[in-house]
């Protein structure tokens, strides 16, 4: 079995991670301690792994090009939408310091205390997944960077309303992610990539 520093290598390698603080936190925050089973053989292959209740932790080559496109940054307000096993989460914490701060959101109840358990692991002061609400995101809220783990059918505009001024949205929509920029002037610049396959978002 190769290692999780083999397997930011590797992300390194092919591309796909190149950004030096989100790169820090790969090689920090070990995918081991988000899957239900630590000792299994494929923790570090380049594959989704179910994580119960038809959820997956994602594969490590898309999360590692869609925090790219995220772009977070220390002492950001971060809101991570189907956050699952906490890995995400814990990627981002580690990035945004403790001046910082990250909430992910989860609608599996039983996938919320999972995933707060697995950040527990690293008393990350400044990070917290809470049940998902009737509405998506956090409404009355505004983030500097938003990112959605699942797919939705049609781009979610609501969400843009919890995204400040300069701020970026990154989210799947059917099988593309989108990169969504919040100009100085508040009109939204995307930005679309193409060829992805993410679980549902349901809200």
């Amino acid at each position: 079995m190769i290692s999780n520093s083999e397997l930011t290598e590797n992300l390194i390698d092919i591309g796909v991670l190149s950004t030096k603080n989100i790169i820090e936190a790969f090689q920090n925050v070990d995918r081991a301690d988000f899957v239900r089973d630590s000792t299994a053989p494929d923790i570090y292959e380049d594959y989704p792994l179910q994580i119960g209740h038809g959820q997956t932790i994602s594969q490590p080559r898309t999360v590692a090009m869609m925090m790219e496109m995220l772009s977070p940054k220390e002492g950001e307000k971060i809101l991570d939408i189907g956050s699952g096993s906490g890995w995400t989460t814990a990627l981002l914490a580690f990035i945004v310091g403790e001046s910082g701060s990250v909430t992910g959101v989860e609608r599996v109840r039983e996938l919320v205390k999972f995933g707060n358990s697995n950040l527990a692991k690293y008393n990350f002061s400044n990070a917290k997944i809470i049940q998902a609400r009737a509405k998506l995101g956090i409404v009355g809220e505004e983030f500097d960077r938003i990112l959605v783990s699942a797919a939705a059918d049609e781009f979610p505009y609501e969400l843009t309303a919890q995204l400040k001024i300069g701020g970026k949205l990154v989210i799947p929509v059917r099988d593309s992610v989108y990169e969504i920029r919040k100009n100085e002037s508040g009109k939204l610049e995307a930005r679309e990539h193409y060829g992805f396959s993410f679980v549902p978002l349901i809200f």
